[in-house]
């Protein structure tokens, strides 16, 4: 047998005593068959190996208890390893049999077959291994979650404040044999995205399949291969976190991922060309659209079968589904700001996000996630943390990060017509008139609200009352400004209309030394 390295004796172990896996799903995960799987398993009882024990060695440690015998030198063959040569022609639509034919096999076997005779017995061998059967794909129910990125993308997200448009793109995955679908829009194709739909598309089914089944792209695999396909990193501590197991697509043709294909070419019909048309100024409002299509798109019935792909979920793929771990997995990126700036924002990708003031020429720690940012202190201490932004303001405030006379600034600024009006009617009719006709008559009413603030601030030194009946005196002089309620507080003229009033009457004037009785009678 071959000797395999540390990464998959390891994952074989691991695996293996989850005890919910055959030697054939473990051997499609690490990339051998199911009988290396075996022969490993073997090797390890006989020795004592597990997987704790296993993760603390080296690679020349595992070696000397699994393969304590030499081996020879490989025996040459008369045939060509055809096995070999057709992972090869699988693994790049860049290679070809001639290409094989002269750089591989004629330079070793120079006495060997000829081109034409070594295509003939390709064939041939082909025939006779089935490789050109297909087999019929009949899924376990809540087994494979199948995963891939649509081709297509959309220009539907639109910067409110700027105008500038951001692609969206769509992150699908299938469960089971109704091809139960989920989707997610994104800004990018980032790990953290991909990553990030794993994690949301599980808590759309509500539980965790045994089996990822994604498509050969770099978020998924490093390097790709028919037999032994490098998993990312970060991918593979995800499906760590979750128990499962990632069984990449088969590349060149995969039929085995024929149900996300078809998945993907349905929903381009009737989810992209419905969404085809629409603007959205954020990915949640346009995510809260794709969610409520995709869910009404689920309870349509199948054409060629009964039920729905919402049936099919809730009736056997659900039932079969493991719980959700209490923790969700998280991955993030890491940014060191050696220095806050005086407006206490810091950047990440574009957009600023707020801290505490009090950090200003302080060294912080952004962690981004997919859909937040989270901001340390250098002792460790979490002081913010924001939903991430791809769109819209670049300045993300939290009010509570504000010094106090920023905090007065930023709530003038938030005031409007509404708010003058209403504190205006909290001291009397007359005053709230008063604020709504000089906010009527400004040619713009944002030019009116410093006087509006004027009006009200005068009841902290006058008193509503005094304020009320100032206001009240204004609009019967039909001059209804700042200025002209201003001069009538301070000298005091809201009362002196009511005094006039009142020494009008019908009495006759009394006698006195000026008066010529004469004339007056």
């Amino acid at each position: 047998m071959r000797c395999l390295d540390y990464m998959k004796i390891t994952e074989i172990l691991r695996l293996k005593e989850m005890n919910i896996f055959t030697y054939r799903d473990i051997g499609q995960s690490v990339g051998c068959s199911k009988t290396t799987v075996g022969e490993i398993l073997s090797r390890c009882k006989e020795c004592g190996l597990t997987y704790e024990s296993a993760s603390t060695m080296t690679q020349s440690q595992l070696n000397e208890l699994i393969y304590p015998d030499t081996f020879g030198p490989k025996q040459v063959k008369d045939e060509p390893d055809w096995d070999h040569i057709h992972a090869r022609l699988q693994s790049s639509r860049k290679i070809n049999l001639q290409y094989i034919w002269e750089n591989d096999y004629r330079p070793v076997n120079p006495d060997g077959y000829s081109y034409s005779r070594f295509c003939a017995k390709y064939i041939e061998w082909k025939k006779h291994t089935g490789k050109e059967v297909v087999l019929p794909q009949e899924r376990e129910p809540g087994k494979e979650l199948f995963i891939d990125w649509v081709g297509d993308k959309l220009s539907c997200v639109v910067d409110y404040n700027t105008g500038e448009v951001h692609e969206a793109h769509f992150f699908v995955t299938t469960l089971g044999d109704g091809s139960y679908p989920f989707v997610e829009a994104f800004p990018d194709e980032t790990q953290l995205n991909w990553n990030q739909g794993h994690i949301d598309a599980l808590e759309w089914y509500g539980g965790i399949p045994r089996v990822f089944v994604p498509d050969n792209c770099k978020t998924a695999v490093i390097h790709t291969s028919l037999y032994d396909p490098e998993i990312n990193h970060a991918y593979r501590d995800l499906a760590r976190h979750y128990g499962v197991a990632i069984i990449p697509a088969r590349i060149v043709k995969p039929r085995d991922k024929a149900t996300v294909e078809s998945g993907v070419g349905w929903l381009e019909t009737w989810l992209l060309e419905w969404l085809k048309d629409k603007i959205y100024y954020s990915f949640e409002a346009l995510n809260h659209d794709i969610r409520e299509r995709v869910v009404d798109l689920s309870k349509r019935k199948f054409k060629h079968r009964e039920g729905s792909r919402e049936s099919v979920f809730l009736a056997l793929d659900k039932p079969c589904l493991r719980p959700l771990p209490m923790e969700h997995f998280e991955s993030f990126i890491t940014r060191i700001v050696n220095k806050v700036p005086n407006n206490y924002h810091v950047e990440y990708n574009g957009f600023y996000y707020s801290v505490p003031y009090r950090f200003y020429c302080q060294m912080v720690i952004i962690h981004a996630f997919a859909k937040k940012i989270e901001i340390f202190s250098k002792d460790g201490e979490r002081i913010a943390i924001h939903t991430r932004r791809f769109n819209g303001q670049r300045y993300v405030t939290d009010s509570d990060h504000m010094p106090e006379n920023h905090k007065t600034v930023v709530a003038f600024r938030s005031y409007d017509g509404k708010y003058y009006r209403a504190k205006a009617n909290l001291i009397g009719q007359s005053t709230g008139t008063f604020v709504s006709r000089l906010l009527e008559n400004a040619d713009f009413e944002e030019q009116a609200y410093k006087s509006c603030m004027g009006v009200i601030n005068f009841s902290r030194t006058y008193g509503d009352y005094r304020v009320e009946k100032a206001c009240e005196k204004a609009i019967r002089l039909n001059s209804v400004t700042y200025t002209t309620l201003k001069n009538i507080l301070r000298n005091g003229q809201e009362s002196q209309g009511e005094l006039a009033n009142a020494s009008d009457s019908d009495d006759p004037t009394p006698l006195h030394e000026n008066l010529r009785i004469g004339e007056w009678m």
